[in-house]
């Protein structure tokens, strides 16, 4: 009988193991930071929630400023896929700048977004960590960006008027209670804004 080889079906290759291992440390991070804030997000809790040994958590990122920086990158990358999607599947429809708006607004709310916060709060007084996220924010600035000139506005000031205005909706809304209408209130009046500069 032939014994397997790495070439035949079913069998992952280690580049195969090792991205999937990545990515269970990616997703137990981002769990971890949700559950336990950044200061209880630890190498060890997320070697054990994601499974892991120390050993291939050490291997693959040998820090927990790396491990967190690539965590957030690789989530801000997956849901600004989503969200351009979304918006893409908008086209033509009526109230399209407003829908627009609201996906942005998911984008940048929720725990998720709260524990990026977070990071930021604490990459002001920890330079590795910040060295870290700094490249990351750069990149999903970037989309955002991107995002913005093409669904919102062509206008550079507006978008990032838009932008803070998103940012600050959603800082905001870790804190205080300002209920859904009011805050769709706000958004209502900035797509009605925007429409007016088109």
């Amino acid at each position: 009988m032939a014994q397997p080889t790495d070439t035949q079906p079913g069998r992952r290759t280690q580049a195969d193991r090792s991205a999937a291992t990545r990515t269970r440390l990616l997703d137990a991070t981002l769990a971890c930071l949700v559950d336990a804030g950044y200061a209880g997000t630890t190498t060890t809790a997320v070697a054990q929630r994601a499974g892991v040994s120390r050993g291939a958590q050490l291997h693959h990122y040998g820090t927990k400023e790396k491990l967190v920086a690539a965590a957030v990158g690789h989530l801000a990358e997956q849901r600004a896929a989503v969200v351009r999607q979304q918006i893409a599947d908008l086209a033509g429809e009526e109230n399209q700048l407003r829908r627009t708006l609201d996906l942005l607004a998911d984008l940048l709310s929720g725990p998720l977004y709260a524990a990026t916060v977070e990071l930021w709060v604490a990459a002001r007084s920890d330079p590795a960590l910040r060295e870290m996220l700094i490249p990351v924010e750069a990149r999903l600035a970037i989309d955002l960006r991107e995002l913005c000139r093409e669904y919102v506005t062509p206008d550079p000031l507006l978008q990032q008027m838009t932008l803070d205005l998103l940012l600050g909706r959603g800082v905001s809304g870790l804190l205080t209670d300002w209920n859904a209408t009011q805050r769709a209130r706000a958004l209502d009046a900035w797509a009605e804004m925007l429409a007016t500069r088109r």
